[in-house]
């Protein structure tokens, strides 16, 4: 416990500064057309929330405050990022708990240290720098689930649902945010507001402001939400949730760099051009599609009954012999 509470305090007091995703306008957008794309075999109470959806999309971001909650703040801060490229080659498939994933960064990064790392280049390999954004979706997706479950005993037992489907509305919403953050590159890479990498032979911007332009001022400029709603499908089940979101994760890696490429042509300059718009496009249908395929993969898991982890297990019966 004191070693843990130790890397707790680090988490806590060494989070680095982040920008905002999407800006209010992109993530109330997702939200909305998520809801709108749900299948009709879903509840009708979410579908007909849109517009509680909408204005819950930014929610997170309203919680990101140092001067009136700085608590609050940095208390979640990693949850809306991760540097995908600072997780070390040989980490192995990441654990599918919040703090095993800590404790195996500290792990990596002691091993760094010992071995004659620079110090602050290990802190490259400090959980809070990479960032927790699917751990945070996850977590949330299994709040989802448990309110859907309750949703339905209570309907199978003629009881009200007006409070649970209030949960239920809330948890989509703020799932939705960081899914909103996950479809924008800069929220899944080191390079989230200027080309960090050692390398750069393509001479992409290094100066800061390019998380800022591409996500909100472009975005408030030049699109609406009526572009975006074309691009995306009715709602899919999502099979493995852990799994996928990570390959939603990496999928979306692999817009960076085009992202630094468009900017280099002034894609995303004042009006910009066509292919910073279908670009800034299909990366919000892609948040947009990935809620409501969460979503309505939590109301359909919710139809099986977990066991009892309170239950008294069975007696081992006794040999014999």
């Amino acid at each position: 416990m004191k070693r843990l509470s130790a890397l707790l305090l680090i988490v806590l007091f060494t989070v680095p500064q982040s920008a905002f995703a999407w800006g209010s306008d992109g993530h109330m957008w997702i939200n909305y057309i998520a809801a709108k794309h749900l299948p009709k075999s879903m509840p009708s109470f979410l579908r007909e929330s849109a517009d509680r959806l909408e204005y819950l999309g930014p929610e997170p971001d309203r919680w990101r405050n140092q001067y009136s909650e700085p608590t609050l703040k940095y208390g979640q801060e990693p949850d809306h990022f991760f540097n995908s490229e600072q997780v070390p080659a040989d980490f192995g498939p990441l654990p599918d708990g919040r703090w095993r994933f800590v404790e195996r960064c500290y792990e990596f990064r002691q091993k760094a240290l010992a071995a004659g790392m620079d110090p602050k280049k290990a802190n490259d390999l400090l959980p809070n720098d990479i960032g927790f954004q699917p751990y945070i979706a996850l977590e949330i997706y299994g709040r989802l689930k448990v309110a859907f479950r309750e949703y339905r005993h209570a309907k199978a037992e003629h009881r009200s649902t007006q409070t649970i489907e209030r949960n239920i509305v809330f948890y989509a919403g703020w799932l939705g945010h960081y899914v909103g953050d996950a479809a924008q590159p800069l929220h899944v890479s080191m390079n989230y507001d200027g080309w960090r990498m050692p390398e750069n032979p393509n001479g992409y911007r290094t100066q800061k402001g390019i998380h800022y332009e591409f996500e909100s001022k472009f975005v408030h400029e030049n699109l609406t939400r009526k572009d975006v709603e074309p691009l995306v499908k009715e709602a899919t089940q999502v099979h493995k949730p852990w799994d996928e979101y990570q390959g939603y994760i990496k999928q979306s890696l692999t817009q960076m760099e085009p992202l630094y490429q468009l900017e280099k042509t002034g894609a995303f300059k004042d009006k910009g051009t066509p292919e910073g718009r279908d670009f800034v496009k299909a990366r919000l249908a892609a948040g947009a599609q990935m809620a409501a395929n969460l979503w309505y993969s939590a109301w359909l898991e919710s139809a099986v009954d977990p066991p009892d982890p309170y239950a008294p297990k069975p007696a081992t019966p006794v040999s014999s012999k």
